[in-house]
């Protein structure tokens, strides 16, 4: 979250016609289940839920987008906004309550503290975010055939103690991380663990940065939606859930429409009329379709003093997406929340 962004042989060939002929068997037609799913991206994502309010966006666009994603889990983290690691959990709780997946999508507590006072600790086993680092470790041992999509949208915390604990993992990985003003100074996310995000930039590890640029039509600041857009679109939207969440401002709960409504009217403003960016959420709508924002390969840079130094001669490249379509992301937000329908029906 941040702050104020792929030839057969003949003999192939017949094979394939003799088994057409012979038409599917119940195992084929399980096999070309198993092979849809391939197509799905898999993707964990890593988030200080309970900062702002386009972590709960993102998060539950993400989930309710399961014909693109396959959600292996949430990790959380904590940044200097939302409490402790704690309150991030319960916040990412809330949300997949409300998006009736609680208990199915795995959710784990991730850093509290920063990444160097945490990896002088990495060899014990209850190391501060041992519980989502492990799990990202795992997950991306499991990648095969493809690379597992780590969507960071907070610091990178999390992400940098996986790569340092397992270095192998990182050409397993497609880390896609909403963050920074680049090439200007600042953004919030970046600023929360500076070491981290330096740490992983060294790595070889594919690197994505889905810039925010505050203020600037060119980055993910740009995805805004109005209060009274919210007001009129949201309520209702998302599947009905029996029993409701207590919201983190208080209040009950059913439908994640009416928790967003929520949010929105527990926020501050800096514009008019009353907009919020859904930075994170545009990251993740990138993801499911490339052609919403435009990238662009740069040789890696780095960060001294809070400032991005160029490193023309790096031989590393890194990912950068500016310039985002947000009627395409915004239109594609509302469409898939009106689309939605109750687990099991």
């Amino acid at each position: 979250m941040t702050k104020i962004q792929l030839l057969p042989s003949s003999f192939f060939l017949l094979c394939l016609l003799g088994f057409a002929c012979a038409g599917p068997t119940t195992n084929e037609q399980t096999n070309t289940s198993e092979e849809t799913d391939i197509d799905l991206i898999p993707v964990i994502f890593d988030t200080d839920a309970n900062n702002e309010l386009d972590d709960q966006h993102a998060m539950a666009y993400l989930l309710f987008n399961d014909k693109t994603f396959d959600v292996k889990g949430i990790t959380v983290n904590a940044t200097h906004s939302g409490g402790n690691i704690d309150e991030q959990h319960k916040e990412a709780e809330r949300i997949l309550k409300l998006c009736q997946l609680d208990g199915k999508i795995p959710l784990f507590k991730g850093a509290d503290q920063d990444f160097l006072t945490i990896q002088e600790d990495l060899e014990k086993p209850s190391h501060d975010g041992a519980e989502a680092v492990d799990f990202i470790i795992s997950e991306a041992k499991k990648m095969e055939s493809q690379k597992l999509v780590l969507l960071a949208v907070g610091k990178l915390t999390n992400v940098a103690l996986a790569l340092s604990k397992a270095p192998e993992i990182g050409q397993k990985l497609r880390v896609v991380w909403l963050g920074s003003n680049y090439p200007e100074p600042g953004e919030y996310n970046q600023e929360n663990d500076t070491a981290s995000m330096s740490y992983v930039l060294q790595q070889n590890v594919p690197f994505e940065m889905v810039t925010v640029r505050y203020g600037k039509p060119s980055g993910t600041d740009a995805v805004q939606v109005t209060k009274e857009e919210v007001n009129e679109r949201m309520p209702g939207k998302g599947p009905r859930i029996a029993e409701p969440i207590i919201g983190r401002h208080g209040g009950e709960y059913h439908t994640f429409g009416d928790y967003a409504v929520n949010l929105f009217e527990h926020i501050e403003y800096y514009v008019d009329p009353p907009a919020r960016a859904l930075y994170d959420m545009a990251a993740v709508a990138v993801v499911k379709s490339p052609t919403w924002g435009e990238q662009r390969s740069i040789a890696c840079p780095r960060l001294v003093d809070g400032r991005w130094q160029e490193q023309p001669g790096n031989t590393r490249n890194i990912v950068l997406w500016e310039n985002f379509n947000k009627e395409a992301i915004i239109a594609d937000f509302y469409k898939t929340l009106e689309g939605v329908h109750p687990v099991g029906d």
